[in-house]
């Protein structure tokens, strides 16, 4: 583990709080600087909606040959809600496979970002946390985006690009699918309990939260980096005291 990074970051919000555009600044941002600023070094990303969006782009390939779907109704629901737990470990499994192919990854300042977001319909984050193994939360730290629905409705609709729906930064979800899957979230009661420190599986997991209502990621301007600079120097207090 090396003494200035991050080994792991769980980066969760609602969908379209500014998640991705944190990892895009951090990844525009050089490394050295990185490291001074936001305690994060090489980047590795583990995110859900590629895997999500495989499983949508294969049952309508499925559908146009005439066989039934294997992940997702006609509305793009999941058919089995444990398909989001799932996602979750198919997440984990990668992260194996990372420490496998480079076991040196976060002794020399790698830093794994692991991005979702989890609605109460599905399980919330409690559940999705409940399948990220322990030995990821012993050296993981979560940085939490706040964002209320409304904001999180809009800013859906305003990263929207038709032509390009399988974007990490311009994807969206119709509104009713929002709202079904992330109009309510539990991150309120997951975190209530301590304002710096979740217990997950045994585990105290250190986090900070990210205030986003007024909307200082789109522009990834260095109201952005100030404002994550604050942020993650909390939670890099609070990691090192666990």
């Amino acid at each position: 583990m090396a003494t200035d990074t991050f080994d792991i970051l769980f980066l969760i919000a609602r969908p379209a709080a500014g998640k991705s555009e944190i990892i895009d600044y951090l990844k525009r941002t050089p490394e050295p600087e990185r490291r001074a600023r936001f305690h994060a070094g090489e980047l590795a990303e583990l995110d859900d909606f590629p895997l999500i969006w495989t499983w949508f782009e294969e049952d309508r390939l499925l559908v146009q040959s005439g066989h039934p779907r294997l992940h997702t109704d006609a509305d793009e629901h999941f058919l089995y809600p444990y398909f989001w737990d799932l996602l979750i470990e198919r997440l984990s499994l990668n992260y194996a496979r990372l420490l496998r192919d480079q076991p040196d990854f976060h002794a020399g300042g790698g830093t794994v970002l692991m991005e979702f977001a989890r609605g109460v319909q599905h399980g919330g984050f409690r559940q999705a946390f409940a399948h990220v193994p322990p030995e990821m939360l012993r050296r993981g730290a979560i940085l939490y985006v706040k964002v209320s629905w409304e904001e999180s409705l809009r800013k859906n609709r305003a990263r929207r690009n038709p032509a390009k729906p399988d974007s990490i930064l311009e994807h969206s979800l119709p509104d009713a699918n929002l709202a079904f899957l992330y109009q309510e979230s539990d991150w309120n009661a997951f975190s209530a309990a301590d304002p710096a420190y979740i217990t997950i599986q045994d585990v105290c997991v250190p986090y900070a939260v990210f205030e986003n209502e007024d909307d200082v990621t789109t522009p990834r301007g260095e109201a952005l980096g100030r404002r994550l600079e604050e942020t993650l120097a909390r939670l890099w207090v609070r990691s090192a005291v666990r």
